[in-house]
């Protein structure tokens, strides 16, 4: 038997240790969850290696509701006496805070038991790929942006990240569950014409390995990238705010959808969990089935099962599959994000899997699913919506961002702009705005192009929680078209 084999062997008996534990101290339902989750970074800044760190976070969390109310303890020690005790101090937790409950306190929805395997396909490990041949790569994609005599600084990180995690809860459930992504982020900075302006790659990556390096193919889109960063500091501006088309491309939607769809959506906010952090939401429950998001061609799905998805894992940490269901169907309404403890108190006795914590020292809380819209069913490109545009401004890729504390009102910028005139793409802009609120912004949606344009957009730092969590889900769409937005100048 080789050390991991072993190694996994002595954690399977621990979980049974603690769910006897578990047991044994009252527990109504208990899970654990031993998580190792390995992380590297490589940044490099021009022509120069500034760091690559990598580590190790190994340990397991506990679970416990009692009397209708949770306790959570974690530990990183792996014995027997270590488990009972924190499986005991999970307990005491649980006492305590029941004391506080409100009413009855928490009920989760009925759930079978799982015995499966999970593993995040991929080609590639990225960890098996030695650092030198990273490095290199990464060293010939800044050479090629700083061979632009205007770029004056390249930046270029990659993340990669793997999760191994064995979980048991008293409904008999095991799971083994592993989960690989890559995350790249590049980015120019030209100098000129008075002016410093950026162009970059972000949120390119997603669940899988070194292949989704190797196939974004980098060094050939370096000269792209710096091309467009050096246009930037010759484009003009806008001007006066004023109202007209705006057509956004997959990675500018991806932002919008995460903000104004995603977290909106997530039922612990729409209960009010999250209104001293993050904000709460205004598409609360007895909007659903009736609420007009969107334009009868917005279509949201939630999938946690799509290939490729950061929130892709198999099953959520309450034990629960991955499923596919939509948020919006055809602009209405009609479903959230999920878990076993929110679903009940909006009536569901069905949770749709989105209970996911980020370490083992984590509380598991209501994230956001991959979530993304529909592609458009009538044949369309980009181009077609362009020539069908007289008055409007494209954005292409991320940029900043403002939305107020119930997820109404918003402001999104961009990474490069296009003015559109009589149909035709005219010239680069820089500094563009654009502003709406929901309902409006998804209402004014008219166009949204075909399944070939459609891209994923991935993100892996979305902040939730006190304390704070970095939750990672995949968003997706192709270029659409919103008509009537208010869209103007930044300074």
């Amino acid at each position: 038997m080789d050390v991991l084999n072993r190694m996994t062997t002595e954690r399977d008996i621990l979980l049974e240790v603690a769910m006897e534990a578990a047991r044994s101290y009252g527990a109504q339902y208990a899970d654990i969850r031993i998580q190792k989750t390995r992380s590297e970074m490589i940044y490099l800044r021009n022509l120069s290696l500034k760091n690559t760190s990598s580590g190790v976070v190994d340990g397991y969390g506990i679970r416990v509701l009692k009397d209708g109310a949770w306790g959570f303890a974690h530990n990183n020690v792996f014995s027997k006496d270590a488990v009972q005790a924190t499986a005991k101090k999970a307990a005491e937790i649980a006492t305590q805070s029941a004391r506080v409950k409100n009413g009855p306190g928490i009920r989760l929805t009925s759930e079978r038991s799982y015995l499966d395997t999970y593993v995040t396909p991929m080609e590639w490990d990225p960890f098996e790929i030695p650092l030198q041949e990273k490095v290199e790569m990464m060293l010939e994609v800044n050479k090629t942006l700083l061979n632009f005599t205007d770029i004056k600084m390249a930046m270029f990180f990659i993340v990669s990240q793997t999760d191994h995690k064995l979980f048991a809860s008293t409904l008999g459930t095991r799971l083994d569950i592993t989960t690989t992504f890559v995350s790249p982020y590049l980015q120019a900075t030209a100098v000129t014409n008075g002016d410093s302006q950026s162009r970059g790659v972000r949120y390119d990556g997603g669940a899988g390995g070194w292949e989704i390096i190797d196939d974004a193919d980098y060094v050939r889109q370096a000269p792209r990238i710096a091309e467009e960063a050096i246009m930037k500091c010759h484009a003009g501006t806008l001007g006066d705010e004023r109202r007209m088309s705006l057509i956004l491309d997959p990675s500018n939607l991806g932002l919008t959808m995460h903000e104004s769809i995603g977290h909106p959506t997530e039922l612990d906010r729409v209960l009010g969990w999250e209104a001293d952090y993050a904000g709460i939401s205004f598409a609360t429950p007895e909007k659903l089935g009736n609420y007009k998001y969107g334009a009868d061609i917005v279509n949201f799905l939630a999938d946690n099962t799509l290939e490729g998805g950061l929130a892709t894992m198999g099953y959520d940490d309450d034990g629960v599959p991955g499923q596919k269901w939509h948020i919006i169907k055809d602009g209405i309404l009609v479903s959230y994000g999920t878990t076993r403890e929110t679903a009940p108190f909006i009536g569901l006795d069905y949770s749709r899997g989105c209970n996911r914590a980020t370490n083992y020292f984590n509380f598991p809380i209501n994230r956001i699913p991959n979530l993304y819209l529909a592609p458009g069913q009538k044949r369309m490109s980009p181009e077609d919506l362009i020539t069908d545009t007289e008055d409007g401004v494209m954005v292409e890729g991320l940029g900043s961002f403002s939305i107020d504390q119930h997820r109404v009102n918003f402001q999104f910028g961009g990474d490069l702009f296009w003015e559109i005139k009589n149909g035709k793409r005219t010239r680069m802009l820089k500094k563009v705005l654009y502003k709406s609120n929901n309902p409006e912004f998804w209402n004014a949606c008219d166009a949204i192009c075909d399944h070939r344009f459609w891209k994923p957009i991935s993100v892996t730092n979305c902040g939730k929680g006190q304390p704070n969590q970095s939750g990672r889900m995949t968003h997706g769409a192709a270029h659409t078209r919103f008509r009537n937005i208010r869209v103007g100048g930044s300074q």
